[in-house]
């Protein structure tokens, strides 16, 4: 079992961040045979008894047990049930075949994806690029170069500029380039992925999938995916999930509403072509032009502030001042790509090092056969539950941080450095706000260890982290120059904080559809043989009142989050959900007088970053707030405090 998990980590890790046509293959091969075999293990016979009766008698003060090994026992007891071990034989079977094709195809379902985004190319000349920063137009050649464009059996040849679906070079395209024409044929490509190819039919899988997670629920007795999903999770129901939603959604409609009145007004005015009105591939440019204009604010001015080194050293500097880690680049570990960073982290103590808490990977850059968007994952995580001839070096935690930011490098003669959008760079502390809950973990026990905890609580330690870079005193010191090493001018920071809820209800919108549309598909008792997911999409924003001139973040057929695993379907609200609590959190430092105050950061570190699974997440939350989440931080993060709904 050690061997096959430790296997399955790095396995399960390359499909992310090095998928090649190679590991394709071996994965399609495997992902069925691994989920039988998971299936075989729970419903091994006479395992499950066992379990069972450890479970009944768990509160019993005979069994001796302590808080967290009955929290142990009553997840392990949930897995196996939900597993289907407490089935017949012949709903074991069927449930067995339930999984492994769900795992099948939900491979699939993320290979497409990642298809369409590797083969995709917007084939540019320099001129087409008008309007874009310097450092998109780097960025594009850059990519063009690493695909063999400009330079062919050693000769140099006519410049090729080329944009792909990658958010890093797609969205700043969409926000830059005065060329109507391309944004809108870069637009539908990037809403399009998923269905690029006939043979790539992602919408049919997507059925296919909903179908199975359908069987799934109903053979648990409940109704609905959307019901099953829920019942463990801190929402408990989807009502519960739509109540949060709807308040948000209703107040962001009127947002989003005045924005794009806005909008095309200032279109208007400035005799912009925007034909028909604003539409999804008009919107990020015409904002930004807003946005230069109201705030005296350019995205081109701000970027050389935020290389991504300095923005590192921001994270590291703010993981240091909260939990007293510090990280050390190892450049003799040997890695799975060129790009890959690794850091041993320990935590100080005094004025020396104390032991070794994590080994840290970053992986930054976009390039073919990895994953879109950002995330974090282990090649093994913490416990302290080892075998007594264990090395006690299998107890500490490596832990990956993974973006696809555009890659600097030389261009016309001379070095560019990675730039990052202030987006960019919020994510890459959201990231190590997941990496942080796996280096900190203090769990006895793997099970409930790191990430391993419900997953409308899994947002909260990443989300939270984002509120730091917020800060003046943090930008001021690392928000440098790239050229000359001087500091983001103060009119110029107080310029970016006076925007920072600039277009909030388009972002709001954009997200809180892809939520809405997921419990609205999970909450389906059927789907027919003509169930058309396009459809459906176009229906249920149609009834929602979708504001004119947004899309979905992420449509159906390129929505990993819901179609490439189960983890977060019916459940892509919890980041919303978790935005109500990181806003509660950081209110309780800036109540203390000092963001870095050290006693509400060993509580933070305490009860959210360290305790995983151990104890239950609104439990956890109650220890460190002494009181039940507030709504009213949230909305007024947002700017949506006053936009014309109840708060509940």
């Amino acid at each position: 079992g050690a061997s096959l998990s430790r296997t399955s980590a790095v396995f399960g890790n390359m499909c992310s961040s090095l998928n090649t046509d190679e590991t394709k293959e071996v994965q399609t091969a495997m992902v069925p045979l691994l989920s039988r075999h998971r299936s075989a293990t729970y419903t091994l016979p006479g395992l499950f008894e066992k379990i069972q009766a450890v479970y009944n008698l768990r509160l019993d003060s005979a069994s001796n047990l302590t808080d967290e090994q009955v929290r142990l026992v009553e997840r392990v007891h949930m897995d196996f049930t939900r597993a289907g071990a407490n089935f017949g034989e012949e709903e074991k079977k069927e449930y067995a075949e339930i999984q492994a094709q769900l795992a099948s195809l939900q491979t699939q379902f993320q290979q497409n994806v990642m298809k369409d985004e590797e083969t995709y190319e917007m084939i540019l000349k320099k001129e087409d690029l008008a309007g874009c920063p310097d450092s998109l137009v780097e960025a594009a050649k850059q990519v063009a170069g690493e695909r063999g464009y400009n330079k062919k059996d050693g000769e140099e040849k006519e410049d090729v500029y080329i944009v792909t679906l990658s958010r890093s070079l797609v969205e700043p395209f969409l926000t830059f380039s005065s060329r109507r024409d391309l944004r809108q044929e870069a637009w539908k490509a990037w809403t399009s992925r998923g269905e690029l190819d006939p043979s790539r039919d992602n919408l049919s899988i997507g059925r296919d999938i909903l179908r199975l997670r359908q069987k799934q629920a109903k053979m648990h007795g409940y109704s609905t995916f959307a019901e099953y999903q829920c019942a463990d999770r801190m929402a408990k129901t989807p009502e519960n999930v739509m109540d949060l939603l709807e308040n948000v959604w209703e107040r962001a409609k009127v947002c989003a509403d005045k924005e794009r009145m806005e909008l095309e007004e200032y279109a208007k005015n400035i005799g912009e072509d925007v034909e028909g009105g604003i539409k999804p591939w008009d919107w990020r440019y015409i904002a930004e032009k807003v946005r230069t204009e109201k705030y005296d604010l350019d995205e081109a001015i701000v970027k050389p502030y935020f290389s991504l080194d300095k923005v590192t050293e921001a994270l590291f500097a703010v993981s240091n001042r909260l939990f007293g880690l510090k990280y050390t680049k190892r450049t003799d570990l040997k890695l799975y790509h060129p790009d890959v960073v690794a850091y041993e982290v320990r935590k100080e103590v005094g004025e020396g090092e104390g032991d070794l808490q994590a080994i840290f990977l970053h992986d930054n850059f976009a390039r073919p056969f990895k994953s879109s968007g950002a995330w974090m994952s282990e090649y093994r995580s913490q416990t302290k539950n080892l075998p007594t001839n264990a090395d006690s070096i299998e107890s500490i935690p490596i832990v990956s941080n993974n973006n696809n930011f555009a890659k600097g490098g030389d261009s016309d003669g001379k070095y560019s450095p990675t730039l990052l959008s202030f987006d960019d760079a919020k994510t890459l502390f959201h990231e190590m706000g997941h990496g942080h809950h796996g280096m900190l973990s203090d769990a006895t026990y793997s099970r409930l260890s790191s990430t391993s905890v419900l997953m409308d609580f899994v947002e909260l330690p990443s989300q939270l982290m984002e509120h730091w870079f917020d800060e003046p005193e943090i930008l001021k010191e690392y928000a440098r120059h790239y050229e000359t090493g001087e500091p983001i001018p103060d009119e110029l920071l107080a310029k970016i904080q006076a925007a920072k809820s600039f277009q909030e209800g388009f972002r709001t919108i954009e997200y809180t559809s892809c939520a809405l549309i997921d419990m609205a598909l999970h909450s389906l008792s059927e789907y027919p043989d003509d169930f058309d997911l396009t459809k459906f999409e176009e229906e249920e924003l149609g009834r929602l009142g979708m504001p004119v001139g947004i899309v979905m973040r992420h449509r159906p057929a390129h929505f990993s989050h819901l179609f490439s695993t189960s983890a977060y379907a019916a459940g892509y609200y919890v980041y919303l959900w978790a935005e109500v609590l990181d806003a509660d959190v950081y209110a309780a430092f800036r109540e203390s007088g000092n963001v870095f105050d050290p006693d509400t950061a060993e509580k933070a570190r305490k009860f959210i970053y360290s305790a995983g699974n151990t104890v239950a997440p609104d439990e956890l939350f109650r220890q460190f707030r002494g009181r039940d989440p507030d709504i009213s931080f949230m909305l007024e993060k947002k700017g949506l405090s006053s936009a014309g709904a109840p708060v509940s």
